[in-house]
């Protein structure tokens, strides 16, 4: 079974907050002396391929990436962690594409790589968190999508995938070609790449594609970031006085009660 993982290059989300900051004119977070990560979901997402290939004993996995020439890191990893084929499709152009664009360049990269059977996204970015590219890519490839994906096993001719949902859990049961987004779970966890296997993903070659290459131009977003900042909370303490215990608790008491008629 051919199985196709979407990743996704972000700021590290872990960075201290006082190290985090935003650029108030191009309204983006500085990246400053932060690490450029993998999403986790999207290695959630290459774990549960990497398991299922290893449960059925065939398959193949290609990693694919779209970001600028730093996400050959992203790829690197992913060969470390054992997925066979890693491409990449160069941004050299929009700092933050909207799901759409991403989602039609994506898909033109899979059509280009051939056939597939299933193809599987994070269910969400760990930086702007829209969750839209799954659903999107699904509808550009012209096949279901199946989202909040935490286990994928073979199912006659098809799989068989078991979703979390907001009451509980669902069993589906669908035909390949699709498209899954893949959420977290205690089974999918990302493994730790072994140190050979990270010096032997550096010999391995990948495969590199413009968007001129898959057909696709960049395009202007079709939303616009407002505004962003770093949210602000302001406190202040108050000291209440009195000679006596008893004048104090009276006084905090009246304070209170202020503070609840103000409410």
């Amino acid at each position: 079974m051919n199985l196709i993982v979407c990743l996704k290059q972000i700021l590290d989300p872990d960075i201290p907050g006082r190290d985090f900051k935003v650029d108030p004119i191009s309204k983006e977070a500085v990246r400053g002396a932060a690490n450029l990560v993998t999403n986790i979901f999207c290695e959630n997402a290459l774990e549960t391929a990497l398991q299922f290939k290893e449960k059925n004993g065939t398959g193949k996995i290609t990693a694919i990436c779209y970001a600028p020439e730093s996400g050959e890191d992203t790829l690197r990893k992913a060969l470390a962690m054992r997925a066979d084929e890693g491409v990449q499709v160069l941004n050299d152009g929009l700092a933050h594409p909207d799901p759409l664009m991403v989602a039609r360049t994506l898909a033109a990269a899979i059509r280009k790589i051939g056939t597939f059977d299933v193809v599987m996204v994070g269910r969400e970015s760990g930086d702007w968190g829209v969750g839209q590219t799954g659903g999107l890519l699904a509808e550009e490839l012209g096949v279901p999508y199946v989202g909040f994906v935490d286990h994928i096993e073979t199912s006659g001719s098809g799989v068989k995938l078991k979703r979390q949902t907001d009451a509980g859990f669902e069993i589906v049961e669908a035909s390949t070609p699709l498209v899954i987004s893949i959420t977290n779970d205690e089974h999918n966890v990302p493994r730790v790449p072994k140190t050979r296997d990270v010096m032997m993903s550096f010999r391995q070659s990948l495969t590199k594609w413009t968007l001129s290459d898959l057909g696709v131009s960049a395009s202007e977003s079709y939303y616009e970031v407002a505004e962003l900042g770093i949210p602000v909370k302001e406190s202040s303490c108050e000291l209440v006085t009195g000679e006596t215990l008893e004048e104090r608790v009276s006084q905090l008491a009246e304070k209170i009660l202020a503070v609840k008629r103000a409410l």
